[in-house]
Protein backbone atom coordinates (compact mmCIF):
# COMPACT_ATOMS: atom_id res chain seq x y z
CA UNK A 1 0.00 0.00 0.00
CA UNK A 2 1.47 3.41 -1.23
CA UNK A 3 1.25 6.18 1.83
CA UNK A 4 -0.01 8.96 0.98
CA UNK A 5 2.00 11.99 0.63
CA UNK A 6 2.02 14.57 3.21
CA UNK A 7 0.90 18.23 1.87
CA UNK A 8 3.78 21.14 1.21
CA UNK A 9 3.88 23.39 4.28
CA UNK A 10 3.28 26.03 2.12
CA UNK A 11 2.85 26.91 -1.29
CA UNK A 12 5.03 29.13 -2.26
CA UNK A 13 5.11 30.35 -5.83
CA UNK A 14 8.80 31.42 -6.41
CA UNK A 15 9.57 27.77 -5.46
CA UNK A 16 6.75 26.21 -7.40
CA UNK A 17 8.56 28.07 -10.43
CA UNK A 18 12.16 27.29 -10.01
CA UNK A 19 13.22 30.27 -8.60
CA UNK A 20 13.76 29.90 -5.10
CA UNK A 21 15.22 26.83 -3.61
CA UNK A 22 16.03 28.50 0.03
CA UNK A 23 13.75 26.70 1.99
CA UNK A 24 14.95 23.03 1.14
CA UNK A 25 12.31 21.45 3.41
CA UNK A 26 9.08 23.61 2.29
CA UNK A 27 7.76 20.53 0.51
CA UNK A 28 7.77 18.29 3.70
CA UNK A 29 4.88 19.00 5.85
CA UNK A 30 4.94 20.92 8.83
CA UNK A 31 4.56 18.54 11.33
CA UNK A 32 7.33 16.32 10.03
CA UNK A 33 9.48 19.19 10.15
CA UNK A 34 8.99 19.80 13.82
CA UNK A 35 9.51 16.01 14.60
CA UNK A 36 12.97 16.14 12.40
CA UNK A 37 14.14 19.24 13.93
CA UNK A 38 13.01 17.68 17.24
CA UNK A 39 14.91 14.37 16.80
CA UNK A 40 18.20 16.20 15.93
CA UNK A 41 18.21 18.71 19.35
CA UNK A 42 17.53 15.23 20.62
CA UNK A 43 20.27 13.87 19.69
CA UNK A 44 22.63 16.46 20.63
CA UNK A 45 21.53 16.57 24.20
CA UNK A 46 19.96 13.26 24.65
CA UNK A 47 19.90 13.51 28.42
CA UNK A 48 17.88 16.29 29.22
CA UNK A 49 14.34 16.24 29.96
CA UNK A 50 12.59 17.73 26.40
CA UNK A 51 9.87 19.76 26.62
CA UNK A 52 7.64 19.64 23.57
CA UNK A 53 8.91 21.99 20.33
CA UNK A 54 8.06 25.41 20.07
CA UNK A 55 6.17 26.00 16.90
CA UNK A 56 6.20 29.01 14.58
CA UNK A 57 3.68 29.97 11.90
CA UNK A 58 4.53 28.82 8.43
CA UNK A 59 4.24 32.05 6.62
CA UNK A 60 4.73 35.60 7.72
CA UNK A 61 6.90 35.05 10.57
CA UNK A 62 10.64 36.65 9.12
CA UNK A 63 10.89 40.08 10.43
CA UNK A 64 13.91 40.69 8.47
CA UNK A 65 14.31 40.96 4.85
CA UNK A 66 17.88 41.05 3.53
CA UNK A 67 17.09 41.56 -0.15
CA UNK A 68 20.10 41.43 -2.99
CA UNK A 69 19.74 44.59 -5.10
CA UNK A 70 19.93 43.21 -9.32
CA UNK A 71 18.66 44.20 -13.14
CA UNK A 72 18.27 47.66 -14.03
CA UNK A 73 17.44 51.10 -12.34
CA UNK A 74 14.38 50.86 -15.20
CA UNK A 75 13.24 47.16 -13.90
CA UNK A 76 15.25 46.64 -10.46
CA UNK A 77 14.82 43.07 -8.75
CA UNK A 78 14.85 42.62 -4.67
CA UNK A 79 15.86 39.22 -3.81
CA UNK A 80 18.50 36.68 -4.70
CA UNK A 81 21.23 36.35 -7.01
CA UNK A 82 20.89 33.19 -9.49
CA UNK A 83 23.47 30.78 -10.89
CA UNK A 84 25.20 33.19 -13.27
CA UNK A 85 24.77 35.65 -10.40
CA UNK A 86 22.29 37.84 -11.47
CA UNK A 87 18.87 39.27 -9.96
CA UNK A 88 15.78 37.15 -8.99
CA UNK A 89 13.03 39.61 -7.79
CA UNK A 90 11.16 38.00 -4.51
CA UNK A 91 9.50 40.86 -3.49
CA UNK A 92 6.17 39.01 -2.70
CA UNK A 93 8.26 36.47 -0.72
CA UNK A 94 5.36 34.83 2.01
CA UNK A 95 8.23 34.27 4.57
CA UNK A 96 8.09 38.09 4.98
CA UNK A 97 5.99 39.68 7.81
CA UNK A 98 3.08 41.84 5.73
CA UNK A 99 4.83 45.15 6.87
CA UNK A 100 8.04 44.07 4.77
CA UNK A 101 6.41 42.79 1.21
CA UNK A 102 4.02 45.54 1.49
CA UNK A 103 7.39 47.96 1.34
CA UNK A 104 9.00 45.98 -0.81
CA UNK A 105 7.59 47.10 -3.88
CA UNK A 106 7.98 50.83 -2.73
CA UNK A 107 11.56 50.40 -2.46
CA UNK A 108 11.69 49.08 -6.09
CA UNK A 109 10.36 51.93 -6.72
CA UNK A 110 12.74 54.14 -5.28
CA UNK A 111 15.95 52.51 -7.20
CA UNK A 112 14.02 53.71 -10.38
CA UNK A 113 12.52 57.13 -9.02
CA UNK A 114 16.30 58.04 -7.32
CA UNK A 115 18.02 56.01 -10.57
CA UNK A 116 20.15 53.87 -8.48
CA UNK A 117 21.69 52.03 -10.59
CA UNK A 118 21.38 48.16 -9.02
CA UNK A 119 25.25 46.35 -8.13
CA UNK A 120 26.24 43.86 -11.11
CA UNK A 121 28.31 40.87 -9.36
CA UNK A 122 29.52 40.00 -12.87
CA UNK A 123 30.43 43.03 -13.89
CA UNK A 124 31.34 44.15 -10.90
CA UNK A 125 29.14 47.95 -11.32
CA UNK A 126 26.57 49.48 -10.13
CA UNK A 127 25.82 51.64 -6.57
CA UNK A 128 22.97 49.64 -4.24
CA UNK A 129 23.61 46.52 -3.28
CA UNK A 130 21.05 45.55 -1.16
CA UNK A 131 17.99 46.32 0.68
CA UNK A 132 17.69 45.46 4.54
CA UNK A 133 14.00 46.02 5.62
CA UNK A 134 13.17 45.26 9.40
CA UNK A 135 9.55 44.95 10.60
CA UNK A 136 9.05 45.58 14.37
CA UNK A 137 6.39 44.13 16.38
CA UNK A 138 4.59 47.68 16.32
CA UNK A 139 4.50 47.50 12.42
CA UNK A 140 7.49 49.75 12.14
CA UNK A 141 10.16 49.38 9.80
CA UNK A 142 14.01 50.21 9.26
CA UNK A 143 15.40 50.26 5.95
CA UNK A 144 18.91 50.39 5.23
CA UNK A 145 20.22 50.85 1.90
CA UNK A 146 23.95 48.87 0.89
CA UNK A 147 25.19 50.99 -1.51
CA UNK A 148 29.22 51.76 -2.73
CA UNK A 149 29.61 54.50 -1.87
CA UNK A 150 27.76 58.17 -0.74
CA UNK A 151 26.78 59.33 -4.68
CA UNK A 152 23.34 58.37 -4.33
CA UNK A 153 22.73 59.29 -0.82
CA UNK A 154 21.43 62.81 -1.31
CA UNK A 155 18.72 61.32 -4.10
CA UNK A 156 17.45 59.16 -1.34
CA UNK A 157 17.05 62.05 1.30
CA UNK A 158 15.59 64.37 -1.16
CA UNK A 159 13.12 61.32 -2.07
CA UNK A 160 12.60 60.44 1.94
CA UNK A 161 9.21 61.88 2.31
CA UNK A 162 8.12 60.63 -0.63
CA UNK A 163 8.92 57.19 0.41
CA UNK A 164 7.28 57.91 3.91
CA UNK A 165 3.94 58.87 2.10
CA UNK A 166 4.04 55.10 0.69
CA UNK A 167 5.37 53.09 3.43
CA UNK A 168 3.57 54.72 6.61
CA UNK A 169 5.47 52.91 8.99
CA UNK A 170 9.20 53.83 8.18
CA UNK A 171 10.95 55.48 10.78
CA UNK A 172 14.65 54.48 10.72
CA UNK A 173 16.57 54.86 7.45
CA UNK A 174 20.39 54.64 6.58
CA UNK A 175 22.63 53.65 4.04
CA UNK A 176 25.57 50.98 4.95
CA UNK A 177 28.44 52.18 2.64
CA UNK A 178 30.20 48.95 1.40
CA UNK A 179 32.57 49.75 -1.39
CA UNK A 180 34.94 46.64 -1.79
CA UNK A 181 33.43 44.11 -4.10
CA UNK A 182 33.06 40.82 -1.15
CA UNK A 183 30.14 38.45 0.02
CA UNK A 184 29.43 40.23 2.90
CA UNK A 185 25.73 41.85 3.44
CA UNK A 186 26.69 45.73 4.97
CA UNK A 187 29.19 47.87 5.28
CA UNK A 188 31.24 49.61 8.50
CA UNK A 189 30.26 52.81 7.99
CA UNK A 190 26.44 53.85 8.42
CA UNK A 191 25.30 57.21 7.05
CA UNK A 192 21.87 57.64 8.87
CA UNK A 193 18.76 59.05 6.49
CA UNK A 194 16.23 59.98 9.33
CA UNK A 195 17.04 61.67 12.99
CA UNK A 196 15.60 58.48 14.46
CA UNK A 197 17.89 55.21 14.19
CA UNK A 198 16.34 53.02 16.86
CA UNK A 199 13.72 50.59 15.99
CA UNK A 200 11.83 49.25 18.98
CA UNK A 201 11.40 45.39 19.18
CA UNK A 202 8.61 45.24 21.51
CA UNK A 203 8.45 41.75 22.76
CA UNK A 204 6.97 40.88 26.00
CA UNK A 205 6.27 44.38 27.03
CA UNK A 206 9.91 44.93 26.88
CA UNK A 207 11.20 47.97 24.01
CA UNK A 208 14.37 46.36 22.92
CA UNK A 209 16.42 49.35 21.05
CA UNK A 210 17.60 48.10 17.20
CA UNK A 211 20.12 50.44 15.57
CA UNK A 212 21.35 49.68 12.33
CA UNK A 213 23.75 46.70 12.68
CA UNK A 214 22.29 45.61 15.57
CA UNK A 215 21.66 41.72 15.50
CA UNK A 216 18.12 40.50 16.73
CA UNK A 217 16.25 37.18 16.03
CA UNK A 218 14.81 36.55 12.82
CA UNK A 219 11.25 35.33 14.46
CA UNK A 220 9.27 38.09 16.55
CA UNK A 221 7.00 35.59 18.01
CA UNK A 222 9.24 32.79 18.81
CA UNK A 223 12.22 35.03 20.03
CA UNK A 224 9.40 36.08 22.80
CA UNK A 225 8.44 32.38 23.82
CA UNK A 226 12.72 32.01 23.68
CA UNK A 227 13.04 34.94 26.50
CA UNK A 228 9.67 33.77 28.29
CA UNK A 229 10.99 30.49 28.60
CA UNK A 230 14.61 31.18 30.01
CA UNK A 231 13.22 33.81 32.15
CA UNK A 232 10.82 31.29 34.12
CA UNK A 233 13.92 28.83 34.25
CA UNK A 234 15.98 31.49 35.23
CA UNK A 235 13.47 32.53 37.86
CA UNK A 236 13.05 28.59 39.04
CA UNK A 237 16.61 28.67 40.53
CA UNK A 238 16.52 32.68 41.73
CA UNK A 239 20.00 33.35 41.73
CA UNK A 240 21.25 36.66 42.60
CA UNK A 241 23.47 37.03 39.51
CA UNK A 242 23.18 36.83 36.11
CA UNK A 243 25.34 37.23 33.04
CA UNK A 244 24.28 37.31 29.96
CA UNK A 245 27.28 36.57 27.52
CA UNK A 246 26.71 37.17 23.48
CA UNK A 247 24.07 39.10 25.06
CA UNK A 248 22.87 41.12 21.75
CA UNK A 249 20.11 43.97 22.62
CA UNK A 250 19.72 42.40 25.64
CA UNK A 251 17.03 40.24 25.05
CA UNK A 252 17.99 37.55 27.71
CA UNK A 253 19.07 40.33 29.92
CA UNK A 254 15.99 42.17 30.46
CA UNK A 255 14.13 39.20 30.57
CA UNK A 256 15.76 38.03 33.23
CA UNK A 257 16.03 41.45 35.22
CA UNK A 258 14.48 41.06 38.83
CA UNK A 259 14.54 43.68 41.42
CA UNK A 260 17.47 43.00 43.72
CA UNK A 261 19.27 41.06 41.30
CA UNK A 262 22.47 41.84 39.28
CA UNK A 263 22.39 41.28 35.54
CA UNK A 264 25.31 42.02 33.31
CA UNK A 265 25.39 41.90 29.80
CA UNK A 266 28.59 41.80 27.27
CA UNK A 267 28.63 41.94 23.27
CA UNK A 268 30.94 42.83 20.62
CA UNK A 269 28.27 44.85 18.88
CA UNK A 270 28.72 48.33 19.49
CA UNK A 271 25.66 48.89 18.13
CA UNK A 272 23.86 46.42 20.04
CA UNK A 273 25.31 47.85 23.14
CA UNK A 274 24.21 51.34 22.33
CA UNK A 275 20.54 49.48 22.02
CA UNK A 276 21.02 47.64 25.26
CA UNK A 277 21.83 50.57 27.04
CA UNK A 278 19.44 52.97 25.46
CA UNK A 279 16.39 50.44 26.88
CA UNK A 280 17.99 50.21 30.01
CA UNK A 281 17.33 53.78 30.26
CA UNK A 282 14.17 54.01 29.00
CA UNK A 283 12.32 51.50 31.26
CA UNK A 284 14.74 52.42 34.78
CA UNK A 285 16.58 48.82 34.48
CA UNK A 286 19.55 48.81 36.22
CA UNK A 287 21.22 46.09 34.21
CA UNK A 288 24.85 46.58 32.94
CA UNK A 289 26.39 46.30 29.36
CA UNK A 290 29.84 46.67 28.10
CA UNK A 291 31.03 46.06 24.55
CA UNK A 292 33.72 43.21 24.53
CA UNK A 293 34.38 39.50 23.70
CA UNK A 294 32.07 36.91 25.42
CA UNK A 295 35.12 34.09 25.20
CA UNK A 296 37.30 36.60 27.70
CA UNK A 297 34.72 38.12 29.85
CA UNK A 298 35.54 38.91 33.00
CA UNK A 299 35.57 36.38 35.97
CA UNK A 300 33.10 38.08 37.83
CA UNK A 301 30.39 37.61 34.69
CA UNK A 302 31.89 33.99 33.99
CA UNK A 303 31.54 32.97 37.84
CA UNK A 304 27.66 34.80 38.10
CA UNK A 305 25.51 32.26 39.38
CA UNK A 306 23.29 32.14 35.81
CA UNK A 307 25.19 33.01 32.99
CA UNK A 308 23.45 32.43 29.94
CA UNK A 309 24.82 31.94 26.29
CA UNK A 310 23.80 32.91 22.66
CA UNK A 311 26.72 32.96 20.29
CA UNK A 312 26.77 32.46 17.07
CA UNK A 313 26.76 28.84 15.11
CA UNK A 314 30.32 28.46 15.68
CA UNK A 315 29.19 27.77 19.51
CA UNK A 316 31.14 29.55 22.62
CA UNK A 317 34.93 27.81 21.58
CA UNK A 318 37.17 28.60 25.04
CA UNK A 319 34.24 29.66 26.82
CA UNK A 320 33.48 26.63 27.39
CA UNK A 321 36.80 25.53 29.73
CA UNK A 322 36.19 29.00 31.57
CA UNK A 323 32.89 27.59 32.65
CA UNK A 324 33.69 24.61 33.35
CA UNK A 325 36.44 25.68 35.94
CA UNK A 326 33.76 28.67 36.90
CA UNK A 327 32.03 29.24 40.02
CA UNK A 328 28.37 29.55 37.74
CA UNK A 329 25.75 27.18 39.32
CA UNK A 330 23.65 26.84 36.15
CA UNK A 331 23.98 28.08 32.45
CA UNK A 332 21.20 28.72 29.98
CA UNK A 333 22.32 27.68 26.53
CA UNK A 334 20.55 29.10 23.68
CA UNK A 335 22.15 27.58 20.65
CA UNK A 336 21.51 27.66 16.78
CA UNK A 337 23.61 24.90 16.05
CA UNK A 338 22.62 21.66 17.69
CA UNK A 339 26.54 20.49 16.25
CA UNK A 340 28.84 22.93 18.46
CA UNK A 341 25.96 22.95 21.22
CA UNK A 342 27.12 18.93 21.50
CA UNK A 343 30.36 19.78 21.64
CA UNK A 344 30.40 22.36 23.65
CA UNK A 345 28.63 20.69 26.43
CA UNK A 346 30.91 17.62 26.25
CA UNK A 347 33.63 20.18 27.13
CA UNK A 348 31.73 20.99 30.16
CA UNK A 349 31.05 17.95 32.32
CA UNK A 350 30.30 19.36 35.31
CA UNK A 351 27.32 21.16 34.38
CA UNK A 352 24.19 18.95 33.46
CA UNK A 353 21.59 19.21 31.02
CA UNK A 354 18.39 19.39 32.87
CA UNK A 355 16.20 20.86 30.77
CA UNK A 356 15.63 21.57 27.20
CA UNK A 357 13.19 22.73 24.27
CA UNK A 358 13.48 23.11 20.99
CA UNK A 359 12.10 26.61 19.31
CA UNK A 360 11.23 26.73 15.46
CA UNK A 361 12.93 29.78 14.76
CA UNK A 362 13.04 28.63 11.04
CA UNK A 363 10.73 26.92 9.36
CA UNK A 364 11.33 25.11 6.36
CA UNK A 365 14.91 24.59 6.43
CA UNK A 366 16.24 22.09 9.27
CA UNK A 367 17.60 24.95 11.17
CA UNK A 368 16.13 25.33 15.13
CA UNK A 369 16.93 27.07 18.19
CA UNK A 370 17.60 24.81 21.08
CA UNK A 371 17.67 26.32 24.88
CA UNK A 372 19.14 23.85 27.73
CA UNK A 373 19.44 24.91 31.39
CA UNK A 374 22.84 23.11 32.92
CA UNK A 375 22.92 22.56 36.50
CA UNK A 376 26.45 21.98 38.25
CA UNK A 377 26.63 18.20 39.28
Amino acid sequence: MTTPMLAPALDCAYHRAGLCDSCTRIDTGYDAQLARKQAGAEAAVPDAAWLPPHASTVEAFRNKAKMVAGGTMEAPTLGILDGERLGVDLRACPLHERPIRDALPHLAELVREARIPPYSVPDRRGELKHVLVTSSPDAELMVRFVLRSTEAVPRIRKRLDWLRERIPGLVVASASILPEHKAVVEGDVEVPLTERQTLTMRLNGVPLALQPGGFFQTNSAVAAALYREAAAWIDDVDPASVADLYCGVGGFAFHAARPGRDVVGVETSAEAIAGAIETAAAIGSSARFAVGDATAADDTAVDAEVVVVNPPRRGIGSLAARLEASAARHVVYSSCNPTTLARDLAAMPSLEPVRARMFDMFPHNDHAEVLVLLTRR
